[in-house]
C-alpha cells in the first residue's frame, strides 16, 4: 500500500484500534490464483509481539491451497469519507480521507486446539454485548467440535505493516475547519467519525 509520508503512521496503538474496530476484513492470497475472502480477525498480543487470527470455510479455495509459510495480505479499512473540493477556499481537487491498515505476513495453520480457542475468543468478543449472550461454553463441546470440522483456522505472523491515517493534514486551518464543518453536517456516520478523528489528530479536542 502506497502511503505518502504525511499520512503514514508508525503508531502501534492506532493500528490495534483500526484492526479491533474493523475486524471484518480481507484475507488476500496469490497462490495458484489471486483470491480474497472477507473474514473475522482477532489481534493476539504476546510480550509486545502480535499476530493475527482468522478462519474461513474449508470449502473456500484459499483453505484448499494455503500452507504453512505462505504469504498473505490482510486489509483493514477503517472510517473513510469523501472530501469535496468545494469546501476549499481556492480551486483544488476532491479527495478521500480514511484510516487503514495492511499487514503482509506468513501463514501458520491452526491446530484443532488453537482453532477451538480462536472461536471461543471470537465468540466472546461479539456475544458479550448481547442481551442473552451465547458463548462457546454454552453450546456444548459436541456441537462446537462438529461445526469446527467445516472451519479452516490460520495464524498470520506479520512481515510488513502499513498504517494509513489520511486526515487532511496538508490543509491550512481555514480549509481544515471548513472540511470538519461540512462533515459534521452530513447524515453519514463515517463522515462524522472522520470529522472527529481530524479534530483529535490536530489537537482540537
Amino acid at each position: 500500500m502506497f502511503i505518502p509520508k504525511i499520512y503514514k503512521s508508525e503508531d502501534p496503538e492506532l493500528m490495534k484500534k483500526i484492526i479491533s474496530e474493523n475486524a471484518f476484513a480481507l484475507l488476500i492470497s496469490n497462490k495458484e490464483k489471486l483470491s480474497a475472502t472477507h473474514s473475522m480477525f482477532l489481534l493476539n498480543e504476546n510480550d509486545g509481539d502480535f499476530f493475527l487470527e482468522t478462519h474461513i470455510s474449508k470449502v473456500n479455495f484459499q483453505a484448499k491451497v494455503l500452507k504453512d509459510n505462505d504469504e498473505v495480505l490482510c486489509d483493514f479499512l477503517g472510517a473513510h469519507s469523501y472530501i469535496s473540493s468545494s469546501w476549499y477556499e481556492k480551486p483544488n481537487v476532491s479527495t478521500w480521507n480514511y484510516e487503514a491498515v495492511q499487514i503482509r505476513g506468513k501463514v501458520k495453520l491452526m491446530t484443532d486446539e488453537e482453532l477451538y480457542k480462536h472461536l471461543e475468543k471470537l465468540t466472546f468478543k461479539y456475544e458479550k454485548v448481547q442481551k442473552c449472550p451465547m458463548f462457546v461454553e454454552n453450546m456444548g463441546d459436541e456441537l462446537v467440535k462438529k461445526e469446527m470440522k467445516g472451519a479452516f483456522g490460520i495464524n498470520i505472523y506479520p512481515t510488513e505493516i502499513y498504517i494509513a491515517n489520511k486526515l487532511s493534514q496538508n490543509r491550512k486551518d481555514n480549509d481544515f475547519e471548513n472540511i470538519i464543518l461540512n462533515l459534521e453536517q452530513s447524515d453519514f456516520d463515517n463522515d462524522k467519525k472522520i470529522a472527529e478523528l481530524m479534530k483529535e489528530n490536530r489537537g482540537l479536542i
